[in-house]
């Protein structure tokens, strides 16, 4: 469904050069979207960084943001989990107007090293999630070691951060806001300050956490094949929006079969197509 108001039908691309675009509705998708971004605007230091920007994420759906430095993609997600006021417009999760943090949100950063607490084990780490939620002491131990399971660190429990590898590290993170058993999971970057061939094993640990515990993703990345590679769609934006340039430049569904692979997927034809397709809107001009 396009949401926009008009008096004859609007076509998709009208739809989006206004800056708005609410995906056709599918029996999979509810009346109410999980999430809808409803011309949500946002302007720093007199600056606009987003222009009006609206879409709806599907409970269940994984979302991949791209763009180049300094388009709005992390302000975006900010906006979303209630982390900054939207100048205009408003983000609303399950009708409700996100306008302050929420437990059911959590937020996993590029910078694990700063992320984690340096005093603290990696289930110490974990445990402050539970511990600001007010989970009862002897109720953090079951939950503590089912997620660290999850994500391959359950005989690292009582290692510190700095006697963890990178990747490593992420993974704590990642354990730390499972923990929190959110509804929706912001992460900005996660992969990027590893190397490729830990960064291929995350991704595919990320994509299996997602399938199991159905959670809803909203995932800012740089690199484009990544974004396919994941998302079951990518949404391109562009810096410098304005009139007649929206924020949101780009909105691309991703049917790649899955579960998907490092190698299969990446031979797939679709896989080839959209990577092309967006590497060509990279390079012509959308910067």
């Amino acid at each position: 469904m396009i949401a926009v108001p008009a008096p004859a039908p609007i076509t998709a691309r009208a739809a989006l050069a206004a800056g708005a675009f609410h995906p056709p509705a599918s029996p999979t998708m509810q009346a109410t979207p999980f999430l809808r971004f409803d011309g949500v605007t946002i302007r720093l230091g007199g600056r606009e960084i987003l222009s009006p920007t609206s879409f709806d994420v599907a409970r269940g759906e994984f979302v991949c943001i791209v763009g180049p430095s300094g388009c709005g993609k992390t302000t975006l997600l900010r906006a979303a989990s209630g982390l900054v006021a939207a100048s205009a417009g408003e983000v609303r999760r399950n009708g409700v107007k996100m306008s302050a943090p929420s437990r059911e949100v959590a937020f996993v950063f590029q910078d694990y090293g700063r992320a984690l607490l340096p005093w603290r084990t990696v289930e110490g780490n974990v445990s402050l999630a539970l511990e600001a939620a007010g989970v009862p002491a002897g109720e953090r131990a079951p939950r503590i070691a089912d997620v660290l399971g999850k994500v391959g660190l359950a005989k690292h429990a009582h290692k510190f951060p700095v006697q963890l590898s990178g990747g490593m590290q992420q993974r704590a993170q990642i354990a730390r806001c499972l923990a929190q058993r959110p509804e929706l999971m912001m992460m900005d970057e996660p992969f990027g300050a590893l190397d490729a061939l830990t960064r291929q094993s995350l991704q595919d640990e990320l994509a299996r956490l997602v399938r199991d515990d159905g959670l809803t993703v909203l995932f800012v990345t740089h690199d484009l094949e990544e974004a396919i590679y994941l998302g079951d769609r990518v949404i391109a934006l562009q810096a410098n929006p304005g009139p007649g340039r929206p924020s949101l430049a780009r909105m691309i569904d991703v049917k790649i079969p899955r579960p998907r692979d490092q190698l299969t997927t990446k031979e797939h034809p679709e896989y080839l197509q959209l990577r092309r397709e967006l590497f060509a809107f990279i390079e012509q001009g959308h910067d």
